[in-house]
Parts: C-alpha cells; structure tokens; sequence
C-alpha cells in the first residue's frame, strides 16, 4: 500500500492559552476524498491552514511527499498584489495559465475583470479558477460553495468529480459533500476521528457516538456518587485500601472535570403572533425590469398559510427583487400585490455587512438601551438569549465587526427569529452555520406556524424545508414547481445548471449583432454603491433609537414635544431608509447585469 501524500501527526495549537487542536492527525491519500466536518470554531480551517504549510502547530509533525504538488483554497484569498483575473490565476509557474483562462471562461469570466472591484460570487470564481488550474495531486477547499449560485455549485461539484486530485473537503453544503466524499474526518474538542465512508453515513455515526458517550458519563457519575457516599459513612477498615479507594475517587473526579464536553446547542424557537388569514400573500399578473430588462414579467400566483416557498435561480436572476415584490418592499411596474389580514413579517437579510461594525452584540440583539429581548410573547434576559445561539456571556459587548462569519450568521438568526411574525422572508439563511445548526434551523421552520419564503442555493435545505420551489426559467419568466429541490429536477428534467446547456445549444437564426459598447457604472454610481450600506445602517441604528423613545407610555403625558418631534424624526427616517434600499436595490442589480 502507497504511503500518504499528506501526514499530520499529534497536531496541537492554542489561541490565547484555550486549546484548539489537541492531537490532531490527519493522512491524505493519492486519489482519496474525504471530508473534514466539525462545529463553527473546532479548528478546521486552522487544521487545513496546518496541512498547506500555511501556519505552524504548537506540537506534531506535517509530512508531505517530495514533488506532491498542493493548492490551498482559502474562505477569503489574497488578490493583494495582482492587477487583474487572469494575472492572479496564471501566477504560477506550471504552466496553468492557458487552463485558468479557460476555467475562467467556463465561469463566465473574461480574465480582465479587476480583483478589488469583484462581487462574492465573482471572488469565490477566480480563486476556484486558479486552484483548479494547476491540477494538483491534492486540493484543499475551505467552504468552496461560498457564494456560488446552484449552477455554479453543480458545475463546481461536476468538474471536482472528474479530477484525479485528492480532496479534503469543508463545506456547510450536506449535498455538496454526500456527492464528493467517501471518507470522513470528524474535528470534535480538538480531535480527530476518522471513518471510511463518506458524509452520507457521518451523521448516523456521530449520533451513535455522543449517545455512547453520554451514557458513559452517566455512568461515571454514578460511580462518584456511589464513593462518595462510601466516603461519608463507609467503615474505615485497613486503611491502605481506603487510601486507593480515596485516590481512585480523585482520579474520577479529576476526569469528570477536566472532560471536554461537547459544546452546548443552538436553541431556535420563533416569535409568533396574532394567526394571519389563510390567504397570505396573492400576486396579480406582476412585472418589473430594470432599463428595458425583465426581472419579473406577467407572474401570478397564491402564498397560503403554513406554505414554505423556496426561491432558486442563478446570481442576477431577480431572486431578492422577486421576494421584495412578494413582500411589498417594492412596488411592481405592473400588476398588484395583496397581503393577507394579520400579516406580520420578519426577515433575514443576506447583506451582513449592513450591521453596523461597531454596534456590541447585546445592542444588536435588543436594540440598546434594555437588558430584555422578547421571544415567543416572553421577556428574556439577553445573556440567556446569547447562550441560546452559543454566544459566551463576555462577548456581550464585542463589537459586530470582530465577529466570525458563523457569529454573524447565529446572530442575523437570533436578530430574525426574536421579532414576533407570521412570514419568515430568509435570504441565504445558511450562510456559514454549521451543520447542527442547520438541523435545528430546519427543525424550527418546520415547526413554524406561519409562512416561510426561503431564498438558498443549498440544495438539501431546500429537499427539507421547502413545500414547492420557485425557479427562474430567464426573461423575466418564474415556474413554481411541487416539493423541495430534487422534486423540482425530476419534474423539470434538468437542474439549473442543464437547462442552461440546453438553451445555449438550441439553434438559433444567424444574426449579426450590431457593436454595442458596454456599460459601466459611472463615479456616482460606485461610490453611491460603496457608501449606501453604511447609510442604511446609520438609519437602521436611528429608526432603533428613536422607537426606544417612543416606547416610553408616559413620553406623552410628560413631554407633548419631545413626542411629535421624536414621531416626525421616525417618520422621515423611516422615509430616508426606504428611499436608500431602493436605490441601492436599483445599483445592485444594475453591477450585476453589467459583471454578468
């Protein structure tokens, strides 16, 4: 048997004197795939930054074979230093170049596009691009689905499975790793644990484990209790036996606490008000373009109660457009829109860095000024409420912006699930949560009484939650089909990424384009575009202080004044902040019609 192309051996590190890794190990063998899976904050991107020589443990030994060539794809690569796309994929020196242009091109990228100008999609491409390019024997891929639309996931997943590299795996996407894996590496407290089968068979297995494990500690206690109770009354014959006795019941309690448990989970419970009608949302022949293009053109249809309706289509398709027409965040050019009675709506929104970077966690969570958040028509301590989505009480007044992309995704959940609503509108509501997390996620939708329109390029998500999936079918055109995202594809023929194909094959009459010279954004644009979300955030924090105010019942009685000036302030901020998410609404759509 050949010896591994990678060996990592009793890897340990430590942030600040807390353990990450404690004897870890992982091997990679030529061809192998495997999957490296864990909670948020276990140490496996640390773990991959370890096996590509990136960063150097406290202790253990890293391995890798002479003339094994290795590429790295990071959660956020480096383009610090190159001018362009194809400057940063061809900058190795093996030959890689011609491929990377024609990975680029596969991707819908020209090469020339420049690196600082990139959305998170067209980032997530270009360094995809890159580390497949150079063929490598293995391929490390830190969350490679980021950002990616489904074809885009589905072409990536495709082109992984025809390569002869191997792979080491992390990725929230469940579909993503059940298709690829066929080995798997569980990150749990610091160590590894290793099976042969893949991400299919994983999660059977680590239940088995904790379930094992819990009994185990059941039983320990037992055992200390039982000495214990020896301790107190027991008869204190021979007393060097007794002394081994006392010292076996240290050696227990020493282990009992010094056991790294498993970290506690999210708990997920949803406010819900007043029962909206059973008709909830009916659209009416509607339709909007941007510049003569079709977003949305002459689409009807009825959302009712307790429908979960799963929005999918490509980057630029008109899917966030789509669900602010649905949810009268912006008005058709044509058509009607009509809510149901009693609606009450609450949203997820994809855009995190709208969250002011200086506001601390607990402003964030109670709107400042109140140790209080109200859930399910109950106060809660926000300390109890952080606990809930795993936040540690001393990172209460942690400011936003220092926070983990998995923290920011617990906390737009928290922010989301505390308002008291009968519609839940998620916008990529997966991003960077872990898969437990995902699981109560979808346990919690499932037990929602209200309505839920989910916007996600996760494909298992979608097969769990969704009651039918709304697909964009281009022009403008939207088809809802029955069941969740596999249902869709049997009905359909095809998934996103075939249907495409299909259209780009289908003949068509020769015709000489006329030259057109393509648009750019103007100065005003991109910097109206650079400095709207933090204008948005400015307003949201004034709407937040200014409804604080309003909250006080005796603000009337005691100063008329103060009332009406406070109301008129909320009035033109709330005015100012809708004026602003259209325009910026407008701008976004108007980028990515033009980066294609």
């Amino acid at each position: 048997m050949a010896p591994p192309l990678l060996t990592l051996q009793s890897i340990s590190l430590s942030f600040g004197g807390t353990p990450l890794l404690s004897d870890a190990e992982l091997y990679v063998s030529a061809g192998e795939r495997l999957c490296l899976v864990g909670r948020n904050g276990s140490g496996k991107s640390s773990l991959l930054k370890i096996a590509a020589g990136l960063i150097e443990p406290d202790s253990g030994r890293r391995f890798l074979q002479p003339n094994a060539r290795l590429r790295y794809l990071a959660q956020e690569p480096d383009f610090l230093g190159f001018e362009h796309a194809l400057a940063y994929v061809g900058a190795d020196e093996d030959g890689s170049a011609h491929r990377g242009k024609a990975l680029l091109a596969e991707l819908g990228l020209t090469g020339a596009e420049d690196l600082q100008l990139l959305s998170g999609g067209q980032a997530r491409r270009v360094a995809l691009a890159r580390v497949l390019a150079a063929e490598p024997d293995i391929l490390l891929l830190d969350e490679p689905t980021n950002h990616l639309d489904l074809p885009a996931i589905e072409w990536l997943e495709a082109k992984l499975a025809a390569m002869s590299s191997a792979l080491v795996l992390v990725s929230h996407d469940r579909r993503f790793l059940q298709n690829l894996s066929r080995k798997t590496v569980w990150l749990d407290r610091g160590r590894t644990l290793s099976r042969d089968f893949g991400f299919a068979e994983f999660e059977a297995w680590r239940d088995r484990l904790l379930e094992e494990e819990e009994t185990e500690r059941h039983k320990l206690e037992r055992r200390i209790a039982a000495e214990e109770d020896w301790l107190r009354y027991g008869v204190t014959a021979r007393r060097k036996r007794n002394q081994k006795r006392l010292a076996r019941l240290e050696s227990m309690r020493r282990a009992h606490r010094e056991e790294r448990r498993i970290q506690g989970s999210v708990r997920l419970a949803a406010s819900d008000p007043e029962i909206a009608s059973k008709l909830v949302i009916e659209a009416r022949h509607i339709a909007k373009a941007y510049e003569g293009r079709p977003i949305v053109k002459d689409f009807s249809m009825r959302i009712l109660r307790g429908d979960r309706l799963g929005i999918v289509g490509a980057n630029g398709a008109g899917k966030t457009t789509l669900v602010n027409l649905l949810s009268g965040a912006l008005p058709p050019d044509s058509g009607s829109v009509r809510h149901g009675a009693n609606l009450v709506l609450a949203s997820l929104d994809q855009n995190r860095a709208s969250l002011n970077p200086q506001t601390s966690l607990k402003d964030a969570l109670t709107g400042g000024g109140s140790d209080y958040v109200t859930v399910a028509d109950k106060r809660k301590h926000v300390m109890s409420y952080m606990k809930d989505f795993l936040f540690a009480p001393e990172q209460a007044g942690t400011p936003i912006g220092r926070l983990s992309g998995g923290e920011r995704g617990r906390l737009m959940l928290a922010r989301a699930l505390a308002r008291p609503a009968n519609l839940l509108v998620l916008d990529e509501p997966t991003n960077d949560l872990d898969l437990e997390t995902l699981d109560l996620l979808q346990e919690m939708l499932a037990d929602h009484k209200g309505t839920v329109i989910l916007v996600s390029h996760d494909r298992d998500f979608l097969d769990r939650v969704a009651t039918s999936v709304l697909v964009a079918e281009g022009e403008g055109r939207w088809r809802e089909y029955a069941g969740g995202y596999s249902d869709m594809v049997a009905q359909r023929g095809a998934g996103i990424v075939g249907k495409v194909a299909q259209e780009k094959t289908r003949p068509k009459p020769a015709k000489t384009p006329e030259p057109k010279q393509k648009r750019k954004l103007s100065f005003k644009e991109k910097h109206a575009l650079d400095t709207l979300p933090a204008r948005m955030a400015e307003l949201r924090d004034t709407i937040a202080r200014l409804r604080t105010i309003l909250a006080d019942p005796d603000l009337y009685r005691r100063d008329r004044m103060k009332f009406e000036e406070t109301s008129k302030a909320l009035a033109r901020a709330e005015a100012d902040l809708g004026k602003a998410e259209e325009n910026w609404l407008e701008l976004e759509i108007l980028r990515e019609e033009i980066e294609g």
